[in-house]
């Protein structure tokens, strides 16, 4: 734990500007993470290095194994997401498990970003954390919060639209993620994500990226 929070202050301390992009499910969020892309500002996606993690022979599959046992891992040696999902859903003690297996792993990896867009010169990085407001260890490595919001109606037509879920299964994924209320009161930024045609979300995220 403590080599993790002299990472966390090292972190901290780069020069470099950090900032973390969030919101829930069917937000928009990894759109806008697009279009900052296309801005060129780098992005660090936390959720793609935790997918990375949990693929077959990732960093983190002893671990879990070790943790949960041999069911929760596939015969390509990777995280079985759908038990783990059904898991973590019923039993929060489960959920912070994991959570302590894969975030000091995370922010290892997003420390070399760090250090290695720092080095090059860069000025901002956007560190894409779908659980930003869940968990209070990301606050201290981070300057500012862009949050990107919409109606929870809009959340749960999306991801049935994207991801071909029941409207039961869309509500359970967006009950156990952070409320609306919880994400826009860590927001230094929000953008509004309702009725908007991508082109003007585009716009939007220009224009507020000029604020950076």
């Amino acid at each position: 734990m403590g080599a993790t929070w002299l990472r966390l202050g090292h972190m901290k301390a780069l020069s470099i500007q950090k900032i973390g992009l969030t919101g829930g499910i069917g937000s928009g969020k990894s759109t806008v993470g697009q279009f900052l892309t296309q801005l060129g500002y780098p992005l660090v996606d936390a959720d793609a290095i935790s997918r990375s993690l949990t693929d077959p022979m990732g960093g983190a599959i002893d671990r879990i194994r070790q943790e949960f046992g041999a069911s929760f891992i596939t015969l390509e040696h990777s995280l079985d997401r759908n038990a783990m999902r059904e898991l973590v859903f019923q039993d929060p003690n489960a959920k912070s498990t994991l959570e302590n297996i894969l975030h000091p792993m995370i922010l290892k990896q997003i420390g070399i970003a760090l250090i290695d867009a720092e080095s090059k010169g860069i000025q901002t990085i956007v560190l894409d954390i779908p659980l930003l407001a869940e968990s209070g260890r990301w606050f201290k490595i981070l300057d500012r919060v862009l949050v990107i919001d919409c109606q929870v109606e809009t959340q749960i037509q999306r991801v049935i639209q994207r991801s071909q879920l029941s409207r039961q299964t869309a509500q359970s994924i967006i009950a156990a993620q952070a409320s609306r209320l919880q994400r826009l009161a860590v927001a230094d930024w929000v953008i509004y994500n309702e009725g908007l045609t991508m082109s003007q979300l585009q716009a939007q995220v220009g224009a507020l990226s000029r604020t950076f």
